[in-house]
């Protein structure tokens, strides 16, 4: 499998030595201003100072900080390795050898081994505490020179600065501060601050839910290669994720839809557990758990910007989109999109004549990973999917395909899209085989993704 990457994305040593701005500077200068310090930011700002440029990133909190999307996919160990943090990540790494679905109607259970997948080479990855797989990667974007600032919030970005872009920030004692830089690269997650600031951001109005989470101790734990499956569980209001971690807690959370979020009553703890309740082998693994942390929620889950890039600017990882997280796809393509722009940004300043070129590969990127993805979340709860899930075939390697797309291996040169065009052909054979099922589950989706009218369905 290949990342996508060129030549130069080969594994990084120390980084050089990047002088600090002047003291005193008004207002300080970089060449490179990051805005976000997760894995997109990262590693956007770890590749770009390896390759000599001056860059600051800005991070709002301090690492290590709670995060959720603990689940990593094969296709991130190549992308672990070019960024020099392969071996402190399997370090405190549960190995994740496959996943498995299960139906909460009927109980049955299909697994599947990456090592099964069509490139044979990543029959692995890794389930992580994202508080300090963040820190391993922010910290390494420190060693390889980017200048890191945590606690210091970016408010607004000034794009049509004469001599570059002016990016506007505050510390948390409320000190201001104002950065000039070439380019802005947002990696700003889900606060999509450039998005929501250029009114670029759009509700996908395709697929929308929300998440509640927390972390259970005493959860039960399977042996052998299955103890890190990943397990996803399909109830009538979305579906369940059952992720183990190294230290013997297990992240478990529910994406649901609005409108079941807007029938709640009670407090969220209480609707949470509710919902383990009515899923009943999901609530057979919590039998003996207990709550390690607090239940939270996160709504409005699912966007996309219109557009990745401008002439001073980049949009990567969430910042420019996120749809669900059912097959674990954030981080990778977080990553991913941070050597993207890296690559990008050091293309178009090193040979202007390859620019427009340059820009047109990261938009292709950018939009390839959320299309290819989408078409399976969109339909991954309809009962024509479930079928094809719990009982999968491999007629023209389609579940080779599949495995490697649920891999992430979708960047590279493995010829899986002749596959899984034919499982789509499949599926929606399947959808025409039993079609007043999957009339009454389209309607009852329409019904039920519908947003809800609050801007979150968080907290209270």
């Amino acid at each position: 499998m290949t990342t996508g990457m060129t030549p130069q994305a080969a594994s990084l040593g120390p980084g050089p030595d990047v002088d600090t701005p002047a003291s005193g500077a008004s207002p300080p200068c970089c060449e490179i201003l990051v805005i976000g310090g997760g894995p997109a930011g990262a590693t956007a700002a770890g590749m770009l100072a390896a390759r000599g440029y001056r860059v600051v990133l800005l991070e709002k909190a301090h690492h290590p900080r709670f995060h959720i999307g603990e689940s990593l996919l094969p296709a991130n160990l190549p992308l672990l390795e070019i960024f020099g943090v392969a071996a402190e990540v399997r370090a405190i790494g549960m190995q994740k050898w496959g996943a498995e679905f299960i139906s909460a109607e009927d109980g049955r259970r299909q697994e599947f081994e990456f090592s099964f997948a069509w490139d044979k080479s990543l029959p692995f990855a890794f389930h992580v505490r994202r508080s300090e797989f963040d820190e391993i990667l922010i910290r390494r974007a420190a060693a390889l020179g980017a200048e890191v600032r945590e606690g210091c919030c970016v408010r607004r970005v000034d794009l049509a600065d004469g001599r570059g872009v002016r990016v506007f920030a505050v510390d948390e004692d409320g000190t201001p501060h104002c950065w000039r830089a070439d380019c802005v690269v947002d990696a700003s997650g889900r606060d999509t601050l450039l998005g929501t600031q250029l009114r670029a951001k759009r509700r996908n109005r395709r697929h929308s839910s929300a998440a509640i989470y927390a972390h259970f101790a005493g959860a039960f734990r399977d042996t052998g290669k299955r103890a890190g499956h990943i397990s996803i569980f399909w109830f009538d209001h979305g579906w369940f994720w059952y992720i183990p971690l190294a230290d013997g807690a297990t992240s478990v959370g529910a994406v649901v839809w609005p409108q079941y979020m807007k029938a709640r009553s009670g407090t969220l703890a209480d609707f949470f557990l509710a919902s383990i309740a009515s899923c009943p082998p999901l609530a057979e693994r919590l039998a003996g758990a207990s709550l390690l942390t607090e239940v939270e929620a996160t709504g409005n889950y699912s966007y996309c910007c219109d557009h990745t890039h401008a002439a001073n600017y980049f949009l990567i990882g969430d910042a420019y989109a996120f749809i669900d997280p059912v097959f674990s796809s954030g981080v990778m393509m977080a990553m991913q999109s941070g050597m993207a722009a890296a690559e990008t940004i050091d293309a178009c300043r090193k040979n202007p004549a390859t620019r427009s070129r340059a820009l047109k590969r990261f938009d292709r990127l950018m939009r390839h990973g959320p299309r290819q993805f989408s078409w399976f979340i969109y339909r991954v709860t309809t009962p024509a999917m479930r079928e094809l899930f719990l009982g999968p075939g491999n007629l023209l390697r389609m579940q080779e395909a599949l495995l490697s797309l649920l891999a992430g291996d979708i960047y590279g040169t493995t010829p899986i899209w002749p596959s899984l065009r034919a499982f789509k052909f499949l599926y929606y054979a399947v959808c025409i085989l039993h079609l007043p099922s999957t009339m009454r589950a389209a309607r009852r989706r329409r019904r039920d993704i519908r947003p809800l009218e609050s801007a979150s369905t968080a907290g209270g």
